[in-house]
């Protein structure tokens, strides 16, 4: 049964496919649907409108690829301004599994008369030729046989159930095999009938019907993928430098894919970057439902009966008033439905013709360009078609852009879109043509989207005549400082010098544009910002050049950078660093020196605990050394008493050090305390 398709919104793309119009059981049409208009979008669809003259009731057939039927259903329309749309209707997505689907049978039971006997089993089937035998299939076996010759041939034996036993046959020995029922043959042949469909092509044919009088005009559109037509452009520029009108000449490359041929087509290129996707609504989707178990009711033991009451009766008006209370009755809801008024018919919408600008107009979000004379094309035929002629105005310059070529600039001319559209992106070629009409070719380019009213540059060859080298330097310098709580802040300022020096041709004027990348947080000093033009990622500054002149540009670049330092983290080496730096303040200055002092009496106490610990450390190095000459001597021995001396001395001696080890150590923290009141208590501007 096919799936029903109801259509009441218009979308205004479409797509190609082979389209046909059947006079069908449901009404009359006059005329077939022919190709009128199509428009081909850089967005990868293409749009194709169908006309056809239908009178009354009508039903169109409409024939797609299965691979298109997803983009028919999402952007199919159907417009009849005298009429409306009845319904739209399609074969499943599979109608070969549902036709099989409701058979005794699949598909692979068709692929030999072994295959489907077997199928088959226990239908009743009659035998003619020689031996007529009539009875239900038991099986069909195949068995080797061998002849005279020695030779084997493979024959299949068709077992058969009779009233008089099972009776064999060979099955290529039989004329022909009946199935007795005729409901099964005529199932085999509905069959057979629907894999013919099947393996003609790979289409599926959609019903359309119009509801409506007289004779009128019926239109149907929709959107498929198509591949992207490509714009090229040829520019023919004069010699000499300067802003001059150049020939500007556009096309558009086109691919009639679609399995037809386009006659006298209204066509349209658009150029914009729409949003188009895809969906699977040809896909049958299911929800996934929870399974929930059988209750299974456990034993029941009723109650004992214990007796009624009766209520008191309520009259037929009181119960008629209770139920008009709790819920409205079908007929009160039916009544309400009908109370309301229909739903109006579909409106059909403007003509899609009126879509399609004029040629080079444009649109909110894209450039048409609708050619003036219909179109024909035979199906897998290319088709180049002007899009654009006309002057347009062009100067040479020469851009230099350092990670295309560091030496060199590129020939480069700055194209200006003065008419009333777009154009849009594509490949160029460049021709120059001499006072006395003779051209060359210059080279190729690429021409981004350009919109009307603005600019681009195009490049398209090495201008090895003009010579740039590039030399970069970076400084810092302190352009602030100030001491709050014993913290140092400075305001740095990183500085990066660039220059270019350019030498012009030897012959002949150059206007040449340097491309000067932009940092993040960095900040243009020179040249001046009103001679500098801005891009998404450089600085684009112009630079005029005499024949055979040579100058330099030098463009500036600065950053700020914030530093904090404490004060009594300095070494001696930053101390004399910033005391020195003349961009601080002079009492900044002096009392960052004074720190010198105080960072000197704390490196002398540390120096002297330093040497007391390395005197104690010596000592009991020595004392390790002697208890173990002591393990090692006699004990009545002259040495054994001489050992026992030094160690009583060495360990007078260690006690001292302890005590003056602890004094440094204060003496060490009371001069690091020294160091940090003073540098918390400085506060001063830079």
């Amino acid at each position: 049964m096919p799936s029903l398709i109801k259509t009441a919104t218009a979308v205004l793309l479409a797509a190609t496919s082979s389209l046909a119009l059947n006079a069908g059981a449901y009404g009359q049409a006059t005329g077939d649907l022919t190709l009128r208009r199509a428009m081909l979008s850089s967005g990868g669809v293409g749009y194709f409108e169908y006309e056809a003259i239908v009178t009354g009731d009508a039903e169109l057939s409409l024939e797609v690829r299965l691979d298109q039927v997803d983009d028919v259903l999402k952007s199919l329309v159907v417009y009849d301004d005298q009429g409306r749309i009845g319904d739209v209707s399609l074969p499943g997505r599979e109608p070969l599994r549902e036709v099989f689907r409701a058979l005794p049978f699949d598909p692979s039971a068709l692929a030999s008369p072994t295959a489907l006997l077997n199928a088959l089993r226990g239908a009743e089937i009659r035998s003619g030729g020689t031996r007529q035998i009539e009875g239900r299939i038991i099986a069909v076996v195949p068995e080797d046989i061998r002849l005279t010759d020695g030779s084997v041939v493979r024959r299949h034996r068709l077992s058969v159930l009779t009233e008089d036993g099972i009776r064999q046959l060979l099955l290529e020995e039989a004329d022909a095999i009946q199935f007795v029922e005729r409901r099964l043959r005529d199932q085999v042949d509905e069959a057979l009938a629907a894999l013919a469909r099947h393996n003609e092509r790979d289409r599926r044919e959609i019903a359309i019907r119009l509801d409506g009088e007289g004779e009128r005009i019926a239109r149907v559109a929709y959107v498929v993928e198509v591949p992207l037509w490509k714009a090229s452009y040829r520019l023919t520029l004069p010699t000499g430098a300067g802003m001059e009108d150049a020939g500007l000449q556009g096309w558009a490359v086109i691919e009639n894919l679609t399995g037809e041929a386009w006659e006298d087509v209204e066509l349209t290129v658009a150029s914009g970057n729409p949003v188009t996707f895809r969906q699977a609504l040809y896909d049958a989707y299911f929800v996934e439902r929870p399974e929930v178990p059988v209750e299974v009711l456990g034993r029941v033991l009723p109650q004992t009966d214990i007796g009624s009451m009766p209520i008191e009766p309520v009259h037929e008006a009181e119960a008629h008033e209770l139920r008009r209370a709790d819920a409205p009755t079908v007929a009160a809801m039916l009544g309400a439905l009908a109370a309301e008024p229909a739903p109006p018919p579909i409106s059909s919408g403007p003509e899609l013709a009126q879509v399609a600008a004029a040629a080079g107009a444009q649109a909110a979000t894209q450039v048409l360009f609708t050619f003036p004379e219909p179109v024909s094309v035979d199906s897998g035929h290319s088709l180049l078609l002007p899009v654009v002629s006309r002057a347009v105005p062009a100067e040479r310059l020469s851009l230099y852009q350092p990670e295309t070529h560091a030496t060199h600039p590129l020939a480069s001319v700055r194209l200006i879109n003065d008419g009333d559209s777009g154009l849009p992106p594509g490949i160029l070629t460049l021709y120059e043509r001499d006072a006395a009409g003779r051209t060359a070719f210059i080279g190729d380019a690429r021409l981004g989207s350009l919109p009307a009213g603005e600019e681009r540059l195009i490049s398209f060859a090495v201008d090895e005549r003009v010579r740039i080298d590039r030399e970069e330097e970076r400084s810092q310098r302190i352009t602030q400082g100030r001491v709050v709580d014993g913290v140092l802040q400075l305001t740095m300022t990183d500085r990066n010098e660039t220059v270019y020096r350019i030498a012009g041709a030897a012959d002949e004027d150059r206007s040449i544009l340097i491309e000067h990348p932009r940092w993040q947080g960095w900040d243009l000093v020179a040249p001046p910002a009103g001679e500098v033009e801005l891009t998404g990622e450089d600085y684009r500054m112009p630079v005029d050049l005499s024949a055979g002149e040579t100058l330099a540009l030098t463009v500036v670049m600065e950053r700020p950078r914030y530093q904090r330092l404490q004060l009594i983290d300095l070494n001696e080496d930053q101390i004399a660093f910033y005391a020195d730096a003349e961009q601080l303040s002079a009492e900044l200055r002096a009392a960052v020196a004074a720190l010198a002092g105080y960072r000197a009496d704390l490196r002398d106490t540390e120096a002297a605990l330093a040497g007391l610990v390395a005197e104690l450390d010596a000592i009991l190095e020595d004392q390790g050394r002697i208890r173990r000459n002591l393990d090692a001597v006699p004990r009545d021995s002259d040495l054994y008493e001489r050992y026992l001396n030094t160690l009583g001395e060495q360990e007078d001696l260690v006690e001292r050090l302890g005590r003056q080890i602890q004094e440094a150590r204060e003496a060490v923290a009371a001069t690091r305390q020294t160091l940090i009141d003073y540098a918390r208590s400085l506060d001063m501007p830079g």
